[in-house]
């Protein structure tokens, strides 16, 4: 059995996901934590015990439904929508899986604490006239807040099984499970899919009647298709694959409807639907009044997004955040970590050295494996201690207060705040930020967001930051990381002014995003997101940067006739360094292993430092000293300013060219930010040079 597991942004869809499967999906307290459809196995539940939490607060407990025989089960995990109508990346990926794939059964999750706004999907979900049941979550949350529903009423209006949940506290997750399996092994369909009253129940069955053949040709229900063509659903016009006559005929019938209650058609079905819901909700739900946890948030946010304190209090929070990672906690912990892998390191030269091994393959572990992995595994603390920040940000709900923030401030280099979700993932890893815009509703805002997306420093740079700033400006390390934060979005804001005004000219969409309450953020989701990078981390360091240690350790180590060479600078290394070494000569770094570094970081930014490591013979603890050697202060602040402008790596531009369908266009973001990059870097040098001579 396939189910599909569908609801609002941010109403805990995600959460209920890793509950049912017990996968450990990332959790965002911001909208659009899912961007793609995602599938896992639902747990075994066929155990002696089931959870004993309560049918409904306040009302009488149903006869517990059977259990199915045992089977497996997969549920799919959907973007979050609030309708289904095919306007965003998220509504067209819901919509395609749920009319296209025919899933078995529909898990709607609806916040309880929004069931006005949430009921609205529901209804278009029981147009599909699929096996559903509507799992009624934060249940906890309304209670607490001296709340009710009448979850029987509400069940027998709606004519599909409701099952009151707290997905993140694992209540009521067993019975909606049963409930679920149950309907979809007997198929048992909504009981009621005619909510329309009056003009709209006419238009509509007229239509319903009228198209029956040609839906169900399409494999459509009928109801459900005629209720979209009655909205003006384009795309459903081309799938029922109707004759001129026919949408004449639906165009006569929207007409009647409008005129008769004086309305456009879209705004007749939305009033339609929502005068069900407010009757319904003055029915079946008992509000206490406002919510503790939203008077409490619009009480922070009277300071946290006041016109004058929310960009102050932003930045001085991101710097706080940067001073911590980069001058207290994050390095203290690097270093302990830098102290552990030399010894190591030692223990094994002494041992390698003991045993009387090659020197070829003392070298090959030694100078290569140790100097190049190890030099990149002792910057894990400061991976984990800056995520770990940003992960309170964003499960607290402050990030989603950010992105309003930032939309006046972004309306003005022609995007809305909704592309700041992206450029925020952006800052962690640039292929979950390109893959993000494709939530975007603007095919514009999508293609402006992936190729502004590189210039926000993905975390996998943090290593070269860290390295170059400890050994050429020590007393000012966090001062630099921030500069050069600043920096790349400064000059993303100038490459999107320029876009804005000649390749994407034009507006952006409107910017509307809920905002969800302020929760402390859970130790599981922190937790989840901090292992999450940190996997990625050690999976690149063993993976793509061993594989580049060990080639970079042979060109280095044999020269064009497979000697080994004594010195490095008669190798095939040195030799292809020395062809490209030119072209970064005006930027200020002539020596070939610096532009060697920046060649084998194509493949993983990391691998930049562990390429230097190995090209000076030396483990990161001397690494700063070696480095001297090389550049001048000024040298390696220009070349940090290419590293963080050019390319971000292979898999960022393969994401690219997934997300725009287009092998040339990845070709061209990877050469337009190598050119800013060399230009820029240029800049700083030269105009360096004129202060410092």
């Amino acid at each position: 059995m396939v189910f599909a597991l569908a609801g609002n942004q941010n109403s805990g869809k995600t959460t209920l996901f890793n509950q049912l499967t017990g996968s450990n999906q990332h959790v965002g307290n911001f909208p659009g934590v899912t961007v793609d459809k995602k599938e896992g196995i639902i747990r075994d539940h066929h155990t002696g015990e089931h959870h004993r939490g309560p049918r409904s607060w306040g009302h009488p407990r149903h006869k517990r439904a059977d259990i199915p025989p045992k089977e497996q089960a997969t549920v799919v995990d959907l973007p979050g929508i609030y309708s289904l109508s095919p306007y965003t990346s998220e509504e067209i990926v819901t919509r395609d899986f749920l009319i296209k794939e025919k899933p078995d059964g529909i898990i709607n999750i609806v916040d309880a604490t929004n069931i006005e706004r949430n009921l609205y999907l529901t209804m278009q979900l029981i147009d599909l006239g699929i096996p559903m049941v509507v799992a009624l979550n934060m249940m906890d949350e309304m209670r607490a807040n001296g709340s009710t529903v009448d979850v029987n009423r509400l069940e027998e209006e709606l004519g599909v099984p409701v099952v009151p949940i707290s997905a993140a506290k694992n209540e009521g997750i067993d019975e909606l499970i049963e409930h679920a399996l149950r309907a979809a092994e007997h198929k048992e369909r909504p009981r009621r899919q005619d909510f329309c009253t009056g003009a709209v129940h006419r238009c509509v069955h007229g239509i319903a009647h009228m198209i029956e053949d040609h839906a169900q040709a399409a494999g459509v229900p009928p109801y459900f298709a005629a209720a979209k063509l009655v909205e003006g659903d384009e795309p459903m016009t081309r799938q029922l694959a109707l004759t001129q006559n026919e949408c004449e005929l639906i165009e006569h019938s929207v007409k009647e409807m409008e005129t008769e209650l004086g309305t456009d058609r879209e705004a007749a079905l939305a009033d339609m639907r929502y005068s069900f819901i407010e009757k319904l909700c003055a029915e079946t739900v008992v509000k206490s009044g406002e919510s503790r946890e939203h008077a409490r948030s619009v009480a922070i946010d009277r300071i946290l997004t006041g016109k004058y304190l929310a960009i102050p209090l932003f930045l001085a929070i991101m710097f706080l955040i940067f001073w911590l990672t980069f001058g207290v906690i994050g390095s203290f912990l690097s270093d302990l970590l830098t102290a552990g892998i030399d010894a190591l390191t030692a223990a094994a030269d002494a041992g390698l050295t003991a045993y009387g091994i090659n020197p070829v393959v003392h070298s090959l572990l030694i100078d290569g494996v140790f100097a190049g992995v190890g030099s990149v595994l002792s910057f894990l603390p400061i991976i984990v201690t800056l995520f770990f920040f940003l992960s309170l940000l964003e499960d607290s709900g402050y990030m989603a207060r950010v992105a309003f923030v930032m939309d006046k401030l972004l309306r003005k280099i022609g995007l809305s705040g909704r592309s700041f979700v992206p450029m925020l993932i952006g800052f962690g890893c640039s292929v979950p930020a390109i893959m993000a815009a494709r939530t975007l509703s603007s095919d514009r805002d999508r293609k402006m967001t992936i190729l502004l997306t590189p210039f926000c420093s993905c975390s996998a740079k943090l290593p070269i930051y860290a390295v170059f700033t400890a050994a050429f400006f020590p007393r000012y390390g966090a001062l630099v990381m921030i500069l050069l934060y600043v920096m790349g979005i400064a000059i993303g804001i100038v490459w999107a002014l320029l876009m804005k005004n000649t390749l994407y000219k034009g507006n952006p969409v409107p910017f509307v995003m809920e905002l969800p309450n302020y929760r402390l953020p859970s130790p599981k989701s922190v937790g989840l997101l901090v292992w999450d990078k940190a996997k990625d981390f050690l999976t690149r360091a063993f993976t793509i940067i061993f594989v580049a240690t060990i080639i970079i350790w042979f060109l280095q180590s044999f020269d064009t006739r497979l000697n080994v060479v004594a010195d490095s600078s008669a190798s095939l290394l040195a030799g292809l360094g020395r062809i490209i070494a030119p072209i970064f000569a005006p930027l200020g770094f002539t020596d070939w292993r610096a532009a060697t570094a920046l060649i084998t970081g194509f493949s993983a930014k990391e691998a930049v430092v562990s390429t230097l490591a190995v090209l000076t013979g030396t483990n990161v603890a001397n690494l700063g000293g070696a480095l001297a050697a090389i550049f001048t202060p000024l040298q390696a602040f220009s070349f940090l300013t290419f590293t963080l402008l050019y390319t971000p790596c292979v898999a960022a531009i393969a994401a690219v060219r997934r997300e725009m369908r287009s092998g040339r266009a990845a070709v061209c973001v990877a050469l337009m930010q190598c050119a800013i990059a060399w230009v820029c870097a240029l800049a700083v040098y030269q105009v360096g040079s004129l202060f410092i001579g």
